[in-house]
């Protein structure tokens, strides 16, 4: 914020050496006005006194514009009251004048320039200048004071409007530096979103291979062999998506990590192969006929939905149901069977389903998520399912 340029036009002591400058050409200038006053009147016939007054008060006129700037109105007027019997102080109080103009809001201002010209026609009227008549005089004094007010309001003006506009542009510059900070943030937690979407959904898969390998110790190498192989493809498109998230770190782009299928019976295929029981009724829902927001979301939700299954609940059904129509909305539901206690289940965080209801939320959607009470074989409660559902909202062509 520029709050030094603003107490530039406020009351107050002087504080930088550009104050203290123009404060001393100031006093000089008062100084130089009231010796040439008092050296005027050295002529025949003016009493000692009179001079020695008149240069004492010019003096403490000029002594008093260093108050000016703390008390602008109050100073001011006490020099132009010093003006009326010292003819000394006139040039101190036409500067104290154009002080208050400049740090007070015009009817103060105002006010102090009509009391200089009411002292300086009563000057006028006690000490008449001479060379003119006093009418001509008084025309100059109302001209001088409506000049110095006008010229301190419009330096006041202009100087507020000058810090007004380097304001505004300080303002817009940090609220620019914020939507920056807005939108890397935003970058950011997209990397994250897609980055547990994509790579853990992989990386799941492969605890599954590994913990079947190492718990089937009568596969047969048949068995050892197709299970290598889809820990290498699932390693193979692991280490691809994290090179696409490196990238994007590096290049800064804005573009997506990794792009969802098309369809969703390659993803359930994968988890099929991958050891889970997974039923799909979509109801004659395709995602190829959704628009293109709503298809990356729904094919996330199932696929979050597969993770948490598989982490949770391993060896348990899966059923993944779709179902709406266009103009209407689109449901997704997850449902399985609550598994052991333990599993995968201990190394999530609830970090998936934060970063998918945003993800449906940026949509327009709604997510649910929780447990079920569903009941076990025999009628015996088996501690109930979890039931993954978002709707989303599915505009017509």
């Amino acid at each position: 914020m520029f709050v030094a340029g603003v107490e530039d036009v406020r009351p107050g002591w002087m504080r930088s050496r550009r104050d203290w400058a123009v404060g001393a050409g100031g006093f000089v200038l008062a100084l130089a006005g009231a010796a040439a006053v008092v050296w005027g009147d050295l002529a025949p016939g003016v009493p000692g006194w009179y001079l020695a007054a008149d240069l004492a008060g010019g003096i403490l006129a000029c002594a008093g514009l260093w108050l000016c700037r703390r008390w602008p109105v109050a100073a001011a007027l006490a020099v132009i009251a010093l003006s009326v019997p010292a003819a000394a102080a006139s040039v101190a109080a036409g500067i104290a004048t154009l002080i208050a103009a400049l740090y007070r809001r015009p009817p103060a201002a105002v006010a102090v320039g009509v009391a200089w010209v009411a002292a300086t026609l009563i000057r006028f009227a006690l000490r008449p200048p001479g060379l003119a008549p006093y009418i001509v005089w008084a025309l100059v004094g109302v001209l001088i004071g409506g000049a110095l007010t006008g010229w301190g309001m419009l330096a006041r003006t202009r100087r507020e409007l000058m810090l007004s506009l380097a304001e505004r542009a300080h303002r817009a510059e940090a609220e620019q530096r914020m939507r920056a900070e807005e939108a890397r943030r935003a970058e950011r937690l997209g990397l994250a979103r897609e980055m547990h979407d994509v790579l853990a959904h992989r990386l799941s898969l492969l605890a599954v291979h590994a913990g079947a390998l190492e718990f089937n110790a009568e596969a047969t190498p048949g068995e050892v062999a197709e299970a290598a192989g889809v820990i290498r493809s699932s390693a193979h498109q692991a280490l691809e998506e994290l090179r696409a998230v490196i990238s994007v770190l590096r290049d800064g782009s804005s573009s997506e990590l990794a792009e969802p299928g098309q369809e969703l019976a390659p993803l359930i295929e994968e988890s099929r192969r991958a050891g889970m029981r997974v039923e799909l009724r979509d109801h004659g829902v395709r995602l190829t006929g959704l628009p293109e927001a709503t298809r990356r979301t729904a094919y996330r939700v199932v696929q979050e939905g597969l993770t948490n299954a598989r982490k949770h609940a391993p060896g348990e059904s899966v059923t993944v149901l779709l179902s709406g129509t266009a103009g209407g909305e689109l449901t997704i539901e997850v449902r399985n069977p609550l598994g052991a206690a333990g599993g995968l289940g201990s190394t999530g965080a609830g970090a998936g389903l934060a970063g998918l209801e945003e993800r449906v939320s940026l949509v327009g959607g709604r997510l649910e998520h929780g447990r079920t009470g569903d009941e076990g074989p025999r009628g015996r409660v088996n501690g109930g399912g979890f039931r993954l559902v978002a709707r989303l909202p599915w505009p017509s062509e």
